[in-house]
């Protein structure tokens, strides 16, 4: 009777999780709780400043978003937050946010990001934190970013560079990487539809692409990834934290931004499908960018379940530049785990933080 009695009592749990997810989502969303305060903008970005309670080193982490995601991964969590883990190790922590990006803004692309947006950013928060120096993270397209950032700037700003789950190698992740590399090889036996590809000639209102379809485009991409998560969810619907993480994950994934078309050009239909960074260089509208320009301190980081952007694909990274102090790292979990998951947090949050305090400057030393 007892044991009736308990069972039924969590099938009525169940039930009114499932009734508050459906139908009152918003209420479960524990994302963004962290405080900031927003210290400049453009019609681009905006860049958000978490202060340590405690600063102990004077060159400010920087968080580079990738397009297309809102800030939710940044701090996803009250208890397992990116931004406020870093921030009570003592470092003052910016996040490069950009704005809704819509079809008007088809035409940005890589060099308006790397040479522009970026740069100007990177400015005002060495101005705001009183270091011209600064430890700079990406993750995923923001990695890419970083990276082209740092080679073609350095080094005015760059002390350490952080890149996790970035593609070099396109051609070497997994199924993904075959599909680009067999994609390309079809391509290239046409050579008109080679040149219109590979020289930009498309036009851009024709690649852009909605957040509606990066959201569906990110979940196909790891489809078991994805069903399991829902499994998991409908199995442990009696557990509240478990209903409050779906919920805030879901929103997190369902509310994607535009990619731009000269986006989508570099990044997809260049970086991935060509597969330049292999050779160490990437041009850009006719500027070459070299990854052995980057000499700064450098870790990076790959997935050990990613899918998208495998270990093969972001290594390479290492021994294209000319830096002398380079670290590699296996991350649990697939490519939003890198940022998100409990064993993310548990293992590779404590160790990029002693290897970004063993290279930043302590106050007062």
């Amino acid at each position: 009777m007892i044991q009736l009695k308990q069972n039924f009592q969590r099938q009525q749990k169940k039930l009114k999780h499932l009734k508050t997810r459906v139908f009152n989502a918003s209420s479960l969303i524990l994302s963004q709780k962290t405080l900031f305060e927003y210290i400049a903008g453009t019609q681009f970005y905006k860049i958000r400043y978490y202060a340590s309670p405690d600063k102990k080193y004077k060159e400010p982490l920087v968080f580079i978003a990738p397009l297309a995601v809102n800030m939710d991964i940044y701090d996803l969590y009250p208890y397992r937050s990116l931004v406020k883990h870093f921030q009570h190790s003592g470092f003052d922590v910016y996040l490069v946010e950009w704005k809704r990006f819509d079809f008007k803004h088809r035409h940005l692309n890589f060099l308006s990001f790397i040479d522009s947006a970026i740069p100007q950013s990177i400015e005002t928060i060495c101005n705001h934190s009183g270091s011209q120096l600064i430890s700079l993270h990406g993750w995923s397209m923001a990695g890419v970013f970083v990276t082209l950032y740092t080679a073609l700037h350095s080094p005015e700003h760059v002390k350490n560079l952080i890149v996790v789950g970035s593609p070099i190698d396109s051609y070497a992740s997994g199924r993904v990487g075959k599909l680009f590399s067999t994609t390309n090889k079809l391509i290239s036996k046409n050579k008109n539809l080679k040149q219109a590809i590979h020289q930009g000639l498309i036009p851009k209102q024709y690649i852009h692409t909605p957040g509606i379809l990066n959201a569906l485009g990110f979940k196909l991409l790891d489809p078991i990834g994805w069903f399991k998560s829902q499994k998991r969810f409908l199995l442990n619907l009696d557990r509240a934290e478990d209903v409050y993480e779906h919920a805030t994950m879901g929103n997190f994934l369902n509310k994607m931004i535009d990619y731009p078309g000269g986006i989508n050009q570099d990044m997809m239909l260049h970086l991935w499908l060509q597969n330049p960074l292999k050779q160490g260089s990437i041009t850009l509208n006719g500027r070459t960018i070299e990854l052995k320009n980057i000499s700064c301190s450098l870790l990076v980081g790959a997935g050990q379940t990613d899918q998208i952007v495998t270990e093969s694909s972001a290594r390479p990274l290492l021994d294209l530049t000319s830096s002398q102090d380079k670290t590699f790292t296996l991350i649990p979990g697939g490519h939003l785990g890198l940022m998100s998951n409990q064993k993310t947090a548990n293992t590779f949050w404590p160790k990029m933080t002693t290897w970004l305090v063993q290279r930043s400057k302590r106050l007062g030393a």
